[in-house]
């Protein structure tokens, strides 16, 4: 269910991915996961599924984008970037030799 509601909400192209990770990593539902994903980031709730600003904010927090760019992480860096900004773990970042 989970998978289904990221990909309604445009998954890397809006936040899609990072609510379904906060619901996933804390197990809490789809508005509380919302709210958090929101905070963390500094936007309102309302901002996580606009494609042209969740852009520019993943472009500003380098946590990637759909499309790789020059300069800008993606993959696992990506990811670490992620772990830190929501205050998650995320298991591949914790086993590889990037993790903090």
């Amino acid at each position: 269910m989970t998978y289904r509601v990221c990909s309604g909400m445009g998954g890397i192209r809006t936040s899609g991915d990072l609510v379904a990770r906060v619901q996933l990593s804390k197990k809490v539902k789809l508005k509380k996961a919302k709210e958090y994903v929101a905070k963390k980031l500094g936007v309102a709730v309302e901002v996580l599924s606009d494609e042209f600003g969740m852009k520019k904010i993943r472009e500003e927090l380098d946590i990637g984008s759909p499309l790789a760019t020059t300069y800008k992480s993606k993959g696992i860096i990506a990811k670490k970037n992620i772990a830190e900004i929501l205050d998650l773990p995320i298991p591949s970042v914790e086993r590889s030799f990037i993790s903090s």
